[in-house]
């Protein structure tokens, strides 16, 4: 752009960043009022209007406009893109790029922040608009329209201010906001708004003191001055500041959604410390998966190889060299293709644990595993990644998890040559082969040393022969020798010639060819607690284990079993990838299995699993009940001897533990049933119930309640059998799977009936009045919540009775029976207020809300959906915030606040970026479209006139 024109500030014009000269007063007006209508038509009696005013008039405005017109187009000559023409009848226009206004720039760039995705953009578009302002707009000049448009203007520059402190205070960018925000309240005493924003970050700074003196000279001063009250949300805030409300807490950075992140997966396993050599592989990964700008197809390099070759290695040794070719994430699985605990890990599992990590919301996952592969696939699209499928079985476990963007690389490891991928994908397969002499010789002596191995040169070659080339074998005779530096390294020789003539003539398996002999010389060094516990891992489900589960499994103390961990990590046979959570290479854990089997009674095994199923059931139902505390409990028994389960205190740490431990339990779960444990089997679904209702998280709960049903019906207990359905039914109908929803739900009304069990009757009803909410029919629904409500009533169950009371009520609203559902609403929210239900407070609140605004109670109803919203959040329900905002957006619409609506419904939209809910997105973005729609015709037609 060669010209720029500054009305905030000076009116100012530079061509190609040099000033030119505009000349007296009245010119600059006259430029200043055609720049602000860019592109407009102006009238020659409005530029006489605006530029004048009540000032005297010169005997000839027309004349004297034609003249300013004459002089500005000589001024700006030298702009070839800027353009006066004039326009019939009598009217002027300056045609030029918006952009090159700094009070249009202004203008979109905060439009541009409130609209953006995410807090960061709008925080660096929000700043980049204030930066814009060198001084007062049209500084020096007068007249009634300039000043009008002047006040207007600053009024527009302090409310994005405000605007940015709340994006900046999300952030969490508090303490460097604080004198910021002092200064400016001086200046500002009476704007609530911003005394709401200096008190948070008084308050989140550690001043909370200061944050309630502030309350109170603003609640002197509009007292004093204007005679009001503070408004609702400042004394909100100050009710909450006095209660320390946790929720006023400094947020946790985000880089997005919730506002939506942009979520950059960074997935990839530690990289290895000793790698060595492997130069002629790392150069053909380079040119495998090097990329030629004219080939659009993925590039994809499969890494083959016996077990303990070194495939994981090699790829992320690779990986690590070029992380500059994936700034937006790797994604990474262990596929288990091989694990001897455990079946390969299905694409649909792995899809789903990819989708988590792109920040796709649970309860946005499709339900189709092939709408799950396609949203896999369009979110990596056009992204620079690495998907690292690690240890894969075979080509159709893989085939579906490969991106569909050129942008993207693929990389897999596996035992198999997978031809699948090579012909139907076109991917290149290097062959893994056993280390070189030399690379193995530097391998062991990145463990040891040179001059420990020098020294002895022909007993470190009888080591490396142990070890067949193999690099995870070197490892671990470099972590043997390593811990018993004192010894001669012929005494390890000694020992291991010995070891490996007995192991390789039991040797069956190519991937465990001379590896038996090493880990047997590893595992007769150890300790003999350290031994249990590595036999006991052997034995343990799932990809990892935390700590308090192997000191279950051993019923060993936490602290003997994390020093026999620390123990087993130092030989290289366990390896801790978190703190607090180990794992094995699948080949050490076939080892540890063969020997728990072939040293342990088959009694003492049954122990140790029934201890880890236990620690995993009675840790999930502690978390469950913190969730939760109004839920019908449920008997889990006493837990076995040894098994230490974790108590979890409050609701944050509850949902962390299960997000955690979620997959472990499923896989605990299924270890239950094939054990022929089947009382755990249900009740470990049971325990994960309102962890996934909260995530909506209802493949899981259909799959766990699936195999809880399959272990109830291996009961002779009519009432669990129909608990089970009764909960797949619930977990199916909020997987929108309707029809085996009503077909478990009814089954299990009539068994209820059938046998009189008025509990379960009143269940069923209230589970099948949500399945017909969810299918859109109030009427059907209300009339399952009506009996529910009589029966729970009868049984004198409050905690049910309020829930009830509230299902029955939004039905009813949804109906248009306004009377009856406030009736019974009030009646839930009492109930939910004296028992401490804050997820019914939150649910009944918005109820009340809606009624409010469909019986013309617009006021009541913004303050109830206010307080519905800060329960929502405090709750971390995302999902439910959702509608909530969008009904929040309706009352702000009717009430004429155009500006707080559509904010409220890019909020909401946001959201549902952020949890892939297109169809609820597009409803609300045309909601908002209409409003745009509607902000435009005006302005349009006042430019026009």
């Amino acid at each position: 752009m060669t010209v720029q024109f500054r009305l905030l500030g000076d009116v100012e014009a530079h061509v190609r960043g040099q000033p030119i000269g505009i000349g007296y007063p009245q010119l600059r007006c006259v430029l200043a009022v055609l720049l602000v209508e860019a592109n407009h038509a102006v009238s020659v009696d409005q530029l006489v209007d605006r530029v004048w005013g009540d000032r005297r008039l010169p005997r000839n405005p027309r004349a004297a406009v034609q003249h300013s017109m004459t002089l500005l187009r000589s001024a700006l000559s030298g702009a070839a893109d800027v353009a006066i023409t004039r326009k019939p009848p009598r009217c002027y226009q300056l045609d030029v790029e918006p952009e090159t206004v700094d009070f249009h720039r202004f203008r979109r760039l905060v439009e541009d922040g409130r609209a953006a995705d995410d807090d960061a953009r709008a925080a660096a578009l929000l700043e980049q608009a204030l930066t814009l302002w060198c001084g007062e707009p049209f500084a020096g000049l007068t007249s009634p329209w300039l000043e009008s448009t002047r006040a207007t203007l600053i009024l527009h520059r302090h409310e994005a201010r405000l605007d940015l402190a709340d994006v900046r205070l999300r952030l969490g960018l508090h303490a460097a906001l604080l004198p910021d925000l002092a200064a400016w309240t001086a200046k500002n005493a009476l704007d609530e708004r911003l005394a709401c924003q200096f008190m948070t970050a008084l308050y989140r700074s550690g001043r909370p003191a200061e944050a309630l003196d502030h309350y109170q000279r603003v609640r002197g001063r509009l007292a004093d001055e204007l005679g009001t009250d503070p408004s609702p949300p400042l004394r909100r805030l100050h009710e909450q500041v006095l209660a320390a409300d946790p929720a006023l807490a400094a947020p946790t950075v985000r880089s997005g959604p919730a506002t939506v992140p942009v979520t950059v997966p960074r997935h990839l396993p530690a990289q290895p410390l000793f790698f060595t050599g492997r130069t002629r592989e790392l150069a053909d990964l380079d040119t495998a998966l090097g990329k030629d700008d004219a080939d659009d197809s993925v590039p994809i390099s499969v890494i083959g190889g016996i077990g303990g070759i070194g495939k994981t290695w090699l790829a992320l040794h690779w990986a690590y060299r070029h992380l500059d070719r994936f700034p937006d994430g790797q994604l990474y699985v262990n596929m288990r293709g091989f694990d001897p605990a455990a079946q390969p890990m299905p694409a649909e599992t792995v899809v789903r644990v990819f989708l988590d990590a792109l920040g796709v919301a649970p309860a946005a996952v499709p339900l189709d595993l092939d709408a799950q592969i396609g949203l896999y696939r369009s979110l990596v699209a056009g992204k620079k990644m690495l998907i690292f499928l690690d240890n894969a079985a075979d080509t159709s476990q893989v085939a579906a998890l490969l991106p569909g963007s050129p942008t993207c690389t693929a990389l897999v490891t596996s035992r198999r040559h997978l031809s699948g991928l090579v012909a139907a994908h076109g991917a290149r397969f290097l062959s893994l082969d056993r280390m070189t002499d030399q690379e193995a010789y530097r391998l062991l002596a990145r463990h040891l040393g040179d001059d420990r191995l020098t020294a002895q040169p022909g007993v470190a070659t009888e080591l490396l022969s142990c070890c067949g080339g193999l690099p995870l074998a070197i490892s671990m005779v470099g972590a043997r020798a390593t811990r018993n530096a004192d010894f001669p390294l012929t005494v390890l020789a000694d020992e291991l010639r010995d070891q490996s003539g007995v192991l390789n003539a039991l040797d069956t398996s190519d991937d465990l060819v001379s590896l038996r002999a090493v880990f047997s010389w590893s595992y007769r060094a150890l300790s003999a607690g350290a031994a249990a516990v590595f036999k006991a891992l052997g034995l343990a489900p799932g990809t990892d284990t935390c700590l308090h589960a192997i000191a279950s499994l051993t019923a060993l103390p936490t602290a003997r079993a994390r020093t026999c961990l620390r123990e087993l990590e130092q030989a290289h046979l366990v390896g801790q990838h978190a703190a607090g959570r180990y794992r094995m290479h699948d080949l050490v854990r076939l080892y540890a299995r063969e020997r728990a089997h072939q040293d342990n009674p088959p009694a003492a095994t049954t122990d140790a699993l029934r201890r880890l199923v236990d620690f995993y059931l009675h840790t999930a139902h502690t978390a469950d009940q913190v969730l939760d505390p109004h839920r019908d409990p449920i008997r889990i028994g006493t837990p076995a001897d040894g098994c230490a389960f974790t108590t979890i205190e409050d609701e944050p740490a509850a949902m962390r533990w299960l997000a955690t431990e979620f997959r472990n339990l499923l896989t605990v779960q299924e270890l239950a049933a094939r054990q022929g444990w089947h009382t755990p089997g249900w009740q470990v679904a049971w325990t994960l119930d309102t962890f996934f209702r909260r995530r909506g998280n209802y493949h899981d709960a259909v799959r766990a309640w699936r195999a809880g049903v399959a272990s109830a019906d291996r009961m002779s207990d009519t009432a669990t059998q129909t608990l089970a359905r009764r909960r797949l039914g619930n977990a199916c109908g909020g997987l929108g799977l309707h029809a085996e929803a009503l077909r478990h739900l009814r089954h299990a009304l009539a068994v209820s009936e059938k046998t009189g069990d008025a509990l379960g009757q009143a269940h069923a009803h209230a589970t099948l009045g949500g399945v017909w909410e969810v299918r859109g029919d109030d009427r059907r629904a209300l009339e399952h919540a009506l009996p529910a409500l009589r029966l729970y009533q009868d049984l004198d169950l409050p905690v049910w009775v309020a829930w009830t009371h509230g299902q029955v009520g939004w039905h009813q609203a949804k109906s248009g029976l306004y009377p009856q559902a406030r009736t019974h609403c009030e009646a839930a929210l009492a109930l939910a207020r004296r028992h401490r239900d804050r997820e019914l407070e939150a649910t009944t609140v918005d109820s009340l809300g809606y009624i409010a605004h469909h019986t013309g109670r617009l006021g009541q109803a913004l303050d109830h959906y206010r307080q519905a919203l800060a329960l929502l959040r405090e709750l971390g329900h995302d999902y439910n915030e959702v509608d909530t905002l969008d009904r929040l957006g309706q009352t702000y619409r009717a009430l004429g606040h155009d500006d707080l609506a559509g904010a409220t419904w890019r909020r909401a939209v946001q959201l549902c970026q952020s949890q892939q809910r297109a169809d609820v997105a597009g409803r609300i973005q045309r909601q908002l479209d209409v409003l745009r729609q509607e902000q435009r015709a005006p302005a349009a037609q006042v430019s026009r006139t």
